[in-house]
C-alpha cells in the first residue's frame, strides 16, 4: 500500500518509469544513426503502454537493453605509423619475418587509403606458433581494442548471425556481442580455429561466416535479433 501511495505522490517510481529513464541516460552519450534512432523511440513507446507482467515487456525491455548498450558512434582513432607497428611486432614476437612483412604491408595499404577496412588477415599455422597473439599484437599496433572468439564446433549460425527475438533467450550473434564487450565499434575480431567449424542440420554456420568475411557483402550485415 505505501508503495502505491508513494508512486501516487509522485515519490517513487515505478519499473516501467524506472526502465525508461535508464534508456534515456544510456542514449544520451550515444551517438545514434537516424535508422537506429528511430527504432529505439518505437520500442520505447510500446514499452511505455506494455502491461508490466506480459512476456512481451520482457522481450522489449532485453531487445532495449541490448540497443541502448552497443556503443553507437564511438571508434577508436586508428594509428598508422608503420615504423611504431614494426616496432610493436618485434618487441611481442621474435623471427615471423614474413607475416610481419605481410602485417606492416596491410597498415601501409591502410594509410594510403586513410582507413583500414575491406581486406582480412588469414594465419595458417600448427598450434602454440604464435597466431593469436600477432592479432594481439595487430590491435596493439592499430590502437584498436582486441577481441577472439572460437569458431571451432559451432554448429549453429545463430551464433554468427544472432536468434529471431522472438524466441526464449534469444541473443544477437557473436559479432554484436564483441562489439558491446569492447565498446568501440571498430575492434579488431579474431575468429580461431576457423577450419574447425561445423556443420549439422540446424544449419552452416560456414557459409554465414562468408556474409561478415565478404569485404562486398559485409557493410550490408544485419544482425537477425538486433
Amino acid at each position: 500500500q505505501l508503495k502505491v501511495i508513494q508512486q501516487e505522490l509522485g515519490i517513487a517510481k515505478d519499473d516501467r518509469t524506472a526502465d525508461l529513464d535508464t534508456y534515456r541516460e544510456r542514449i544520451a552519450k550515444l551517438t545514434l544513426p537516424a535508422h537506429a534512432a528511430k527504432k529505439i523511440d518505437e520500442e520505447m513507446n510500446k514499452l511505455s503502454s506494455l502491461e508490466h507482467g506480459s512476456p512481451e515487456y520482457t522481450v522489449t525491455r532485453n531487445y532495449l537493453d541490448w540497443l541502448t548498450s552497443l556503443p553507437w558512434g564511438q571508434f577508436t582513432k586508428d594509428k598508422l605509423d608503420l615504423v611504431r607497428a614494426r616496432k610493436i611486432l618485434d618487441q611481442d614476437h621474435d623471427g615471423l619475418d614474413d607475416v610481419k612483412e605481410r602485417i606492416v604491408e596491410f597498415l601501409a595499404v591502410g594509410a594510403m587509403k586513410g582507413e583500414v577496412a575491406g581486406s582480412i588477415l588469414l594465419l595458417v599455422g600448427p598450434p602454440g606458433v604464435g597466431k593469436t597473439s600477432i592479432g594481439k599484437s595487430v590491435a596493439r599496433a592499430l590502437g584498436r581494442p582486441f577481441y577472439r572468439f572460437s569458431v571451432g564446433g559451432m554448429r549453429d549460425e545463430a551464433e554468427i548471425k544472432g536468434h529471431r527475438r522472438t524466441y526464449i533467450g534469444a541473443l544477437p550473434g557473436k559479432f554484436i556481442q564483441a562489439i558491446k564487450e569492447v565498446e568501440s565499434q571498430n575492434p579488431v575480431i579474431m575468429l580461431d580455429e576457423v577450419d574447425k567449424i561445423g556443420a549439422s542440420y540446424q544449419g552452416d554456420p560456414a557459409s554465414a561466416l562468408l556474409e561478415v568475411l565478404d569485404p562486398e557483402q559485409n557493410a550490408e550485415f544485419l544482425d537477425h535479433y538486433l
